[in-house]
C-alpha cells in the first residue's frame, strides 16, 4: 500500500496527514505544537481513534519530522519509511513563479526561500519542513502546493494596485491571494452538493479562521479575493488588521517614533480581533463576551466580511451560494447569521434552526434565492492528491 503525507508548516507549528493511495483513507493525523518554543508538544491520532501525546523539545522542523517518522513507526502505522511514496507540502506564497503545484528539487526550494518577504510568517517555515523531508527521506519526491496558485486566474483589473505600474514589472507587486488551496477543495465540494458543474456556478467562498480571506469564484476559479499582496490585507482577522489606510500608517509611527517594519509587525501580530478587544486573538474568547470591545470587534469582523461579500455579488452580477468554511466559518453559529441576516434582502433565505448546529450541509432555506452552506475545508486532502497526480502514484 502507497502512502502519502501531507504537511502544513507554520511558523511554531508542524500538522500532517497520512493518506493511503489510492483509497485516500486517513492512517493518522496529528501536530507537533509549539515549534521552537518552550512547551512544545508532539501529537498522533491513529485511524482507530486512538491518539499518543508527549510533551518533548521540538527546537525546529527537523526534529518535529524526525518525532513524525519515528512515531509512524512505533504506532505500527508504517512497517517501514519506504512505504511513504510522496510529502506535499502547503506552501503559502508562490508568486508568479508557481501557477500550479510542483516537485519541489532544490532550485524551486531556493525559489520558496526567495518569496519569503510575501508570506514572511509562512515561507521560511514551509521551506524549512520541505528541507527536512529531503534530508530524512531523501528519495522520496516532494510537492510543493501553492496557496496562490488558485488565484493566478484573476484578471489585471482585479490583481493590480493603482500605484506606478513600474512596481508591478520591477517587483512583482500585485495582488496575490491566500488559502487557494482551501478555496479549490470548497469549489469542488459545493459543487457536488449543488449538483452543478463547478463551471456553472457563482460562489463566494467565506474562509473564516485566525486567517480569515473571502474569495469571489466564477467557473470553478478564483475571480477575486480579500488578501492581497501579502496575507495581511483584506477582512479583519485574529492578529491581523486587514485593509488599513496607509496614511494612518505613517501618522502613527511618527506619532510613535516607529520604523516600518515595527509598524507591519504591529499589523500582523498586535491588531485585528486582539488589537480591537484586548482580550483575545480568538474568536471564541469573544463569543459570548459581553465587554464593550469584544463585542465590537466581533462587529468588526461581521461588518468587513459582508462588505466584501457585497462587493463580490456585484462583480459576479449574482451569487449561486455563500460557504462558510476554517475555525469560525464551521464553528462561529452567531457569526453565520449575522452575516446571512444581511442578504436576506437579496433572496437568502436562512435556516436559523440548522444554523445552530455545525457540520457540512445547507444553512438557508431550500427555496432559498442564494444558499448558505458550511463546508469542513480539507487543505491536506488537497495536497495528498496533488502528490499523486505530480508523482503519477495512481
Amino acid at each position: 500500500m502507497k502512502k502519502v503525507l501531507a504537511i502544513n508548516s507554520g511558523s511554531s507549528s508542524f500538522k500532517y496527514k497520512l493518506f493511503a493511495v489510492p483509497e485516500e483513507k486517513v492512517l493518522a493525523e496529528g501536530i507537533a505544537d509549539r515549534v521552537g518554543i518552550d512547551g512544545s508538544s508532539f501529537e498522533i491520532k491513529l485511524a482507530n481513534g486512538e491518539k499518543h501525546e508527549e510533551r518533548v523539545a521540538i527546537p525546529d522542523q527537523e526534529t518535529a519530522v524526525n518525532l513524525l517518522l519515528k512515531a509512524l513507526k512505533e504506532y505500527k502505522v508504517v512497517e517501514d519509511l519506504s512505504e511513504i511514496a510522496g510529502v506535499g507540502h502547503r506552501i503559502v506564497a508562490g508568486g508568479e513563479d508557481f501557477t500550479d503545484s510542483a516537485i519541489i528539487d532544490q532550485e524551486k526550494l531556493q525559489k520558496v526561500y526567495d518569496l519569503k518577504e510575501y508570506a514572511p510568517l509562512h515561507n521560511p517555515a514551509e521551506g524549512k519542513g520541505i528541507e527536512a523531508f529531503m534530508k530524512l527521506l531523501p528519495d522520496v519526491p516532494e510537492v510543493g502546493v501553492f496557496d496562490t496558485s488558485f488565484h493566478q486566474t484573476l484578471d489585471p483589473e482585479h490583481y493590480m494596485y493603482s500605484i506606478p505600474y513600474k512596481y508591478y514589472e520591477k517587483y512583482g507587486v500585485r495582488k496575490y491571494g491566500a488559502h487557494g488551496t482551501s478555496v479549490r477543495y470548497i469549489t469542488g465540494r459545493a459543487a457536488e452538493m449543488l449538483e452543478h458543474d463547478a463551471k456553472d456556478l457563482k460562489l463566494i467562498v467565506c474562509h473564516l479562521g485566525s486567517g480569515a480571506s473571502v474569495t469571489a469564484v466564477k467557473n470553478g476559479k478564483s475571480y477575486d479575493t480579500s488578501m492581497g499582496f501579502t496575507p495581511l490585507a483584506g477582512v479583519t482577522m485574529g492578529t491581523r488588521s486587514g485593509d488599513v489606510d496607509p496614511s494612518v500608517l505613517q501618522y502613527i509611527m511618527n506619532k510613535e517614533n516607529l520604523d516600518i517594519n515595527q509598524m507591519i509587525d504591529i499589523l500582523n501580530d498586535q491588531s485585528g480581533l486582539l488589537g480591537i478587544s484586548g482580550i483575545s486573538s480568538d474568536m471564541r474568547d469573544l463569543e459570548n463576551n459581553s465587554d464593550e470591545k469584544a463585542v465590537l470587534a466581533r462587529k468588526i469582523f461581521v461588518n468587513h466580511i459582508r462588505q466584501y461579500i457585497g462587493s463580490y455579488i456585484v462583480e459576479l452580477k449574482g451569487a449561486d451560494a455563500i460557504i462558510f468554511t476554517a475555525g469560525i466559518g464551521e464553528h462561529d453559529a452567531g457569526i453565520r447569521e449575522e452575516i446571512m441576516k444581511s442578504f436576506e434582502f437579496m433572496g437568502l433565505k436562512p435556516d436559523y434552526e440548522a444554523n445552530k448546529s455545525n457540520g457540512e450541509k445547507f444553512i438557508s432555506k431550500p427555496d432559498s434565492a442564494i444558499k448558505a452552506m458550511i463546508i469542513p475545508t480539507d487543505e491536506e486532502l488537497m495536497i495528498e492528491r496533488d502528490v499523486v497526480r505530480l508523482a503519477h502514484l495512481s
